[in-house]
């Protein structure tokens, strides 16, 4: 397992969703170059991968109780 994935296995739901959200709006200004933009959208899908995972693993706690 690489650092950065490391470092999004320890983020929050909370930080990834900022982190996410950052990555949204840079993309959307179309100021990033299309090497930075691809390197922003597979961080950014990285992200929602990890958001995802958190959201199931929260709603299986809750369907346990």
């Amino acid at each position: 397992m690489s650092e950065t994935e490391k470092a999004l296995d320890a983020m929050s739901f909370e930080d990834a969703m900022q982190a996410l959200e950052g990555i949204v709006t840079r993309l959307e200004t179309g100021e990033a170059s299309l090497e930075e933009s691809i390197s922003l959208y597979e961080r950014g899908a990285k992200l929602r991968a990890h958001c995802e995972a958190k959201l199931k693993a929260a709603e299986m706690k809750v369907a346990k109780l």
